[in-house]
This record gives C-alpha cells, structure tokens and sequence, in this order.
C-alpha cells in the first residue's frame, strides 16, 4: 500500500440487517463495505487492484478464482477510465467494495458530471473498450453494472457479481444493467 491514500485497513461499515436464515449474532465475518480513496493518477491503477484482491483475502470472502480475476480486471477498467477521463474535474476518486452473503460488488465514484455508457469498439480502434469490457464480464458472472449520478454531482460506476452464480437467481434488490 502506499500513501494516496490507501489503507493498509479498510474500515468496515455497517452492512445491514441479516436475513432470517442467518446467524442471529450479525452477519458472515466477510461482510461489509470497505471504501478507499485516492488521486487520480495512473499509479492508482495497480493500487487500487492490489488493494481489492487483498481486502477479499483478508476477509476471506468465498469467490472462487475466475471471479476474483473478472472482479480485479473491473476494478482495473473503472479506475482507468476515471483517472483518464475524470482527473481534471476530479483529482480524487474513491472505490468502494461491498459483500454481502451472496453478492460482492465493486465501484468506483468521481466527481465529473458525465456518466458514460459502454461503446461498440470497431476493429480500428484502440481504445474505449472498458465499459465494453466491464458489461461483458459482469454479464458472463450472472451480474449487474450500471452507472449513477452522486447527490454531489458526481457519479459511481459500479458491478455487482454473485459469488455462487449457480445458486444465486436474480441480483439484489435496486441493481439494474449498465
């Protein structure tokens, strides 16, 4: 971890309510909302992965391999775009990972106005395949992505994937697509 901002010890918050078939004592020891912030810089990129894959870790959060991978590349893709299309609005960004008992989802919050959507990338280009990207593993998982507008102004770019795809029927509640 380093010094923009990057905790070695994400706070956890509040998750919520546990549902009736859980432990009555609160909720799974890897539930929570952890939230890190940083500048909007290239450098960010790997942190911000780095950070993530260690937070699921530590926690110990049951998602297996592929789905950690897909989550780590998201991460990736929503950082970069901030840091390449937000910084001048927006020199912080914040990323926020929350996991329930059946869903883990990542997002990624700035300060700029605009809320992209994911383009069709032709076979010319070279760039403006993120959102692209992002859509299609999060499809692939059985997840959710969308896009929204912060009471500040700003937006939060965000996936939900389910950690037991196979169980897991319809995404929780408020989560619609990208």
């Amino acid at each position: 971890m380093s010094d923009h901002g990057w905790g070695s010890h994400p706070r956890p918050q509040d998750s919520g309510g546990a549902p009736p078939d859980r432990p009555a004592d609160g909720p799974l020891p890897y539930e929570g909302v952890w939230r890190f912030t940083t500048q909007a810089v290239d450098a960010s990129v790997p942190q911000a992965r780095r950070a993530v894959r260690e937070l699921l870790t530590r926690q110990g959060v049951p998602a297996p391999d592929d789905l950690v991978h897909g989550l780590l590349v998201i991460v990736s893709e929503l950082v970069t775009n901030a840091v390449k299309h937000a910084a001048v609005v927006s020199p912080m960004l914040a990323v926020e990972v929350a996991v329930g008992p059946e869903w883990v989802r990542v997002s990624v919050e700035d300060e700029h106005p605009y809320k992209p959507t994911a383009l069709e990338a032709t076979s010319g280009q070279t760039g403006g395949r993120g959102l692209l990207l992002v859509r299609e593993i999060t499809a692939e998982a059985g997840g959710v992505c969308d896009v929204a507008s912060t009471a500040s102004g700003g937006k939060v770019i965000w996936a939900a994937l389910p950690l037991k795809p196979e169980t897991v029927t319809s995404p929780p509640t408020g989560l619609s697509a990208l």
